[in-house]
Formats: C-alpha cells, structure tokens, sequence
C-alpha cells in the first residue's frame, strides 16, 4: 500500500471509517451531515482561529445557521425543522469539528431554550418565540446554573413570587450563554409552589446581564452572569407545564444527548489534524507517519472515535425509537468528552511545537472540552449518575 495522500480528506476518512459506520447511515441522513460539513467548511473552518483568538461569537452567522436547519432541529412545527434525533447528531458531531462554542450556541438555541417552550410553554408563547427563534431572528438563552448552585441546582436561590397577577423575579444566575445577544431568557426559578420556568423578555426592566469574561476556553462563545432586581412579569411568562426539576432536567438531557455526538466531532478534528500533519512532516529523513509511536498514538485515537460513533449512533437509533434513558445519556456523554479531550491532546503532541498555534485545531478543541466536560453535567456527576444505577444507592450527599 501508498502512503496516504494527506491532501485527500475523502480518502482518509474512508480509511478511519474501519467498521463502516458511515454505511449504516441512510442517504438522507448522510445528506444531513454533507450539508452541515460543507457549511463548516466554507463559514467557520476559514475563521475560527481568529474568532477563537479575538474571543468573537460571529452573531452574523445565526441567521445562517436558521437556514442550515439546525436550530430547533428535531422539534416538530411552529416552524421547526422536524428531523430526526441521528440527523441532529451528525449535524452537531460536523459543527463541533468547526469549534465547540459555535455547536453550544446551536445547543443552547435549540435544545435549552427553543425545547423548554416547545416542550413545556403555552400555545401563545410557542407561537410567539419558536417561529422567529427556528430562523434565528430571535435569540434565546436558559437560565438554570447559579453562583452557588451548579450541580445542585435544587439549592437556586433566584425566587419568583406572586403580586397580584403579577409574578416578581429576584436572584442570580451564572454561565448563561447567550443572554447580552438573547431576546428571551427561559428562566428558572423558586417559587412558592417549588422550581418553575418563565419566558422573560431580556429587555425588561431590571433584567441585566454581564458578559463574563476572560476566558481560556469556548473564547468563540457567550457565558454571562445574570441579575434579576425585581423583574416584574406577567402571569403569561409562567411556562405552565413545567413543575419541578423535570423541567429543566428534560432539556439538558436533550443538551447532554448533543454532546454526545459534538465532542467527537471536536476529537475527529484533532485526529485528522494529526493525521495530516504527520504524513507531511518529515524528520530523520521519513514522514513521521512512519514512526511506531505516532502510529500507536493515531490508532488510539480511532479506535476510541470508532467506539464512539457506533455509541452515539446507537443512542440516536434509541431516541428515535423512543426508548432512550438519562442514563444512557449519561454514559455516551462521560465517554464522548472524556475521549476527545484525550484525543485532542494527543493530536497536539503529533504536531509539535506548532501544535500550540490557533492555525491547528487541536489546542482549542482541547481548550473548549475542558468546558464541554463541565457544563450540562460535570464528568463527577455523569459518573454518580452511573454508579446510582449500578449499585442502587445515590451518592451526591
């Protein structure tokens, strides 16, 4: 066999794809996945260095993204694309390859926010929000996380009481993406009847948001602080469906699934970086390619992308299916993260000192899953949640 041309993408990818994953994909579902690819390669790949150097969130590109079909992308109606839980993963898997902050944006749009309503809002705030946010003319963000309640978030402390037929919105809330650029906030809060949701226009009075900042990692993203000084909202904000944790539970489990797909979206980029690079780069007189050890550690690398893929694709097959657990989704995300940032830092170590440059991609997908591992569920949660289910007994107190 020829040394792989590191010019032809199509032709190593085929090789990496070693169980033929890619052929248990449908046409459509591979359409859905070409799309989305070609959109990174032409809007994001050119750019994200510098948007990741600058720390600039391209808010220009949202509109696109409505065009895309990703925002929203598996809710039915109102607008919204209405595909598939595996068209989503593939879409989310091709944009984090782009950048990690850029598929959180799509995550937060559409998983967060957009399914919070979808799932659990009032016809009137479904047919106000999700026509204008499935385009991308409108923005959203969610708002669960608190200064002091991260992974507790039944110890919030933000409390929404009654005044008349009015409610009154009091507290504060931490890494809300979005929210200096969102037109609405779904909120989450104590009340006296326990956590509701409510629909907040960001622009009411006493509504205030900082942009939190500077960061080492997801720099191409928005994380805010939030401050609520007595909002008053009308009794229409309440998302009325929503009682308890469930609500906001259920959209992070549709986050989590996304991440599930997206971090090895992250790692694939890091290993065809390496990949490339080390077919080109010669040293002692050889493509480093040729040297056992670059080959074990690029090996490693997709024999852990493999496993993951058949995982996340299995996951979606369920979802689809409807039999889909919090668990499951638990696992796929502690592997995909966990991997991609063993991959991503690996790649790094094949590309040397140049390897530390934005012009390569495995620093910053590095860099972005240290978040990715910590948001939507802590690695140490994830793990709690497995070991509950396997030994019967809860260990977070």
């Amino acid at each position: 066999m020829s040394q792989r041309d590191p010019d032809d993408l199509d032709a190593l990818r085929a090789a990496s794809d070693v169980l033929g994953i890619d052929g248990l994909l449908s046409p459509e579902e591979r359409a859905v996945r070409d799309r989305v690819r070609a959109f990174v390669d032409s809007e994001i790949r050119p750019h994200i260095g510098g948007w990741f150097d600058r720390a600039h969130f391209p808010v220009e590109l949202v509109p696109a993204f409505g065009e895309l079909g990703v925002l929203g992308m598996t809710l039915e109606g109102y607008g919204c694309p209405g595909r598939t839980a595996v068209e989503y993963g593939l879409a989310a898997l091709e944009l984090e390859a782009g950048d990690s902050g850029l598929r959180t944006f799509v995550s937060v749009q559409g998983s967060l926010a957009m399914g919070s309503i979808h799932r659990w809002g009032s016809e009137e705030q479904k047919q106000e929000w999700l026509p204008r946010m499935a385009t991308g003319s409108a923005i959203g963000c969610f708002a669960l996380t608190e200064p002091g309640a991260g992974s507790d978030p039944s110890s919030m402390t933000t409390f929404a009481r009654r005044d008349g037929g009015d409610w009154v919105l009091s507290g504060a809330k931490r890494w809300i993406g979005l929210a200096t650029i969102a037109q609405v906030a779904v909120v989450w809060a104590q009340t006296d009847d326990g956590v509701r949701g409510f629909v907040v226009p960001t622009d009411a009075s006493g509504f205030h948001a900082r942009v939190l900042e500077p960061k080492g990692s997801m720099r191409a993203s928005i994380q805010t602080e939030l401050h609520f000084d007595e909002v008053r909202l009308p009794a229409s904000a309440l998302l009325p469906d929503a009682r308890g944790l469930k609500g906001p539970f259920s959209a992070l489990n549709e986050a989590r699934y996304g991440i599930v797909w997206g971090a090895l979206g992250a790692g694939r980029d890091s290993y065809e970086a390496a990949l490339r690079h080390a077919l080109r780069r010669e040293q002692f007189g050889v493509p480093i390619a040729s040297f056992q050890l670059t080959q074990q550690k690029l090996v490693n690398m997709v024999v852990e992308l493999q496993k993951g893929a058949l995982l996340a694709l299995h996951l979606g097959r369920a979802k689809d299916a409807g039999t889909l657990t919090p668990t499951q989704v638990s696992l796929g995300k502690l592997n995909s993260v966990r991997e991609a940032i063993a991959i991503a830092r690996e790649a790094r170590t094949i590309l040397g000192g140049d390897g530390v440059l934005l012009e390569h991609s495995p620093i910053r997908h590095a860099a972005n899953l240290e978040s990715v591992r910590t948001y939507e569920g802590t690695d140490e949660v994830h793990t709690l949640i497995l070991g509950q289910h396997l030994t019967g007994i809860g260990a977070f107190r």
